[in-house]
């Protein structure tokens, strides 16, 4: 039978919470990048140049379709050796889940924008408004209501995801999880810890995500 004994952790209170707040960090600048490169990638799908909808095309699948860890692992080691330009962790970490997260943000936007009505863009052109004017002032407006759901839960996953930076030596809160179990021989009282963080963190977060679905749902 085994003995969980959680007090001797006390000591590495600030291990764990260094690494809950780089988390969250690096989480908010791959989200806020994410979404940028979701919203160029998804319009650009959109776009009636076949050349942009073919390069978002490819962006999107070549992320989506392979595994996030090997696109880290291959732009940590790889990209270095193929550019002769040396990356540090932190920055491989989040060039690579900006453009992972970025392609699924691309995917949401677009399905946001086509769920609008035809008849609002031919309303809006009919009024004499550019092609432009009427995505910008007609139909994104409308659409990010209902982008929101989908690209909080999009969010909540990148939060995840982060724990994947850890094999890049990255001090996220899953690296210095692993470093207070190698310290103290209790790897099961240590993930416990981690698991619980993370779920302390996000719990709230998914509320939050059910509400605003519920409200989209009801209407106010």
């Amino acid at each position: 039978m085994y003995t969980f004994n959680f007090e001797m952790l006390w000591g590495y209170r600030w291990l764990f919470l260094n690494g809950t707040l780089v988390t969250i960090g690096l989480t908010a600048a791959v989200v806020v990048l994410g979404l940028l490169l979701g919203l160029v990638g998804g319009l650009a799908q959109l776009s009636r140049f076949a050349v942009l909808r073919w390069i978002s095309w490819a962006y999107i699948e070549l992320f989506r379709c392979t595994p996030l860890l090997v696109q880290l692992l291959w732009f940590y080691y790889a990209l270095p050796m193929l550019t002769g330009i040396q990356i540090d962790a932190v920055t491989a970490s989040v060039l690579t889940l900006s453009l992972y997260g970025g392609s699924f943000y691309a995917e949401v936007i677009r399905g946001g924008v086509v769920s609008i009505e035809a008849g609002q863009t031919e309303a809006g052109l009919a009024l004499g408004l550019t092609p432009a004017k009427v995505m910008r002032r007609i139909v994104l407006p409308q659409a990010v209501k209902r982008m929101i759901p989908p690209l909080m839960n999009q969010s909540i996953i990148q939060f995840k995801n982060t724990s994947l930076v850890s094999v890049v030596a990255v001090p996220d809160l899953l690296y210095q999880g692993q470093v207070a179990a190698t310290d103290t021989f209790r790897p099961l009282e240590v993930y416990t810890i981690v698991a619980l963080i993370y779920f302390v963190v996000l719990v709230p977060l998914t509320a939050i995500v059910k509400r605003g679905e519920k409200q989209l749902q009801t209407g106010h």
